[in-house]
């Protein structure tokens, strides 16, 4: 076990407060961290951008954890250890003849991490990680093991949780046959054109993923299509919305190949290939989820904000997701579009932009994403998130003596 102190987050922008990181190798040990601490808290693969997964006392490291996968092929379902990287396990996943419904763009990410802060991938049909999560083992505050699955009562309530119910330690989420894909690029398409037929776009192909600076145009529209079993030629449009499709990109070691090709669906869902260095490195990010009724008025009022925007913007990457039922779900109830924004490494000039940038989408309830940046407080998170008090009661109840509090929870959820 491995014991750390003054660490910081992927991006480099967050300094956890906590005394201690550790990092057990086992289950077991684990529970006995969870057990003799006042005060701990669960630790992924330090994805978010702001300090949702910090708190005072223990952070525990669970990408020790083994993946120690178990499938079931009957129920179609796999298990593995909650601090797994998506991009370890997808490939066995597929070698075992089955796959997820969906990933993240980053196959860098752990399984407890996106799970409980909401992470998703993107496909107007397809929902949330969370929403392939069929059962959990979550330790309670004495160290002892719970298993919350479908049946349970508090199911919908649990599963996006940020880490203040408990510590996740193992996960069992629904399996499907295995597919192929591939993925092909169009653009650029005139904004106005775009904005018009959003969630027109979005349904072109199993997932698609839009990209912009808030210029004249959408500059590209990615589709990732399904393959069907031994039909490499699967027609795709040659345009879309007038935008042609373009020659794309070979899997270059930085993106998965854009070109076209067919590959596993573990090589095609994310952007970026499970050995390389995920995404840009020196950036940081926020996102915010709007009814999809509502895209391309949303789009229109960020526009507004272009010239305040552009000189700290990377990319602005724009996607759909499903809606489901979980609690604290930025999906909860309604079809979204989810507009995520990659920015140059200026944590303090983005910080400044927020408030602005989420003033334009309260209109069209923004929901931010739980792992990224946001000036949003607690009343405004409240007026949001109808079930934000019984997640408040579920909280209470399986941690009276707060042994998984955060100043994130307090702050942003009063919980």
């Amino acid at each position: 076990m491995r014991s750390t102190t003054s660490e910081l987050n992927w991006s480099g922008t967050v300094t956890y407060t906590a005394e201690r990181v550790l990092r057990p190798s086992s289950i077991d040990e684990a529970a006995e961290i969870v057990a003799r601490s006042t005060r701990v808290h669960g630790l992924g693969t330090r994805h978010s951008f702001n300090d949702a997964p910090d708190a005072p006392g223990v952070l525990l490291d669970l990408t020790g954890i083994p993946t120690d996968l178990a499938v079931d092929a009957v129920r179609r379902t796999v298990t593995m250890g909650a601090g797994t990287r998506y991009g370890v396990v997808a490939p066995e996943i597929d070698r075992a003849g089955f796959a997820l419904h969906n990933t993240g763009s980053l196959p860098h990410i752990s399984i407890a991490g996106a799970i409980a802060t909401g992470t998703h991938g993107s496909g107007t049909a397809l929902g949330s990680l969370s929403t392939a999560v069929r059962s959990f083992e979550v330790l309670g505050p004495d160290g002892s093991a719970r298993t919350i699955d479908r049946d349970d009562p508090a199911f919908d309530g649990a599963v996006l949780h940020l880490g203040l119910l408990g510590v996740l330690t193992r996960v069992t989420l629904d399996v499907q046959p295995s597919y192929r894909m591939r993925q092909d690029t169009y653009g650029p398409i005139p904004w106005d054109t775009f904005t018009a037929h959003v969630a027109e776009v979005h349904a072109a192909a199993t997932s698609v993923c839009s990209y912009t600076v808030f210029g004249d145009t959408v500059s590209e529209v990615l589709l990732k299509s399904r393959v069907p079993d031994g039909d490499d030629d699967v027609a795709v449009p040659d345009e879309l919305f007038g935008a042609p499709r373009l020659p794309g990109s070979p899997g270059d070691g930085h993106h998965t190949a854009r070109d076209g090709s067919v590959g596993p669906w573990w090589d095609r869902l994310p952007h970026f290939p499970i050995d390389s260095v995920p995404s840009h490195g020196s950036e940081v990010q926020s996102e915010h989820f709007v009814p999809l009724r509502h895209a391309g008025a949303a789009l229109d009022a960020v526009r507004t904000m272009a010239a305040r925007i552009q000189p700290h913007l990377h990319v602005c990457e724009l996607r759909t997701m499903a809606a489901d039922p979980f609690w604290l779900s930025p999906t909860q109830g309604e079809d979204v579009l989810c507009i995520a924004f990659t920015w140059q490494k200026h944590p303090v000039e983005v910080a400044a932009l927020l408030p602005d940038l989420e003033a334009l989408l309260a209109p069209f309830d923004g929901r931010p994403h739980w792992g990224k940046m946001s000036s949003l407080d607690a009343a405004a998170i409240a007026g949001l998130y109808p079930r934000l008090a019984d997640f408040r009661d579920l909280v209470a109840a399986a941690d009276p003596e707060r042994t998984f509090a955060s100043s994130f929870g307090e702050r942003v959820l009063g919980t």
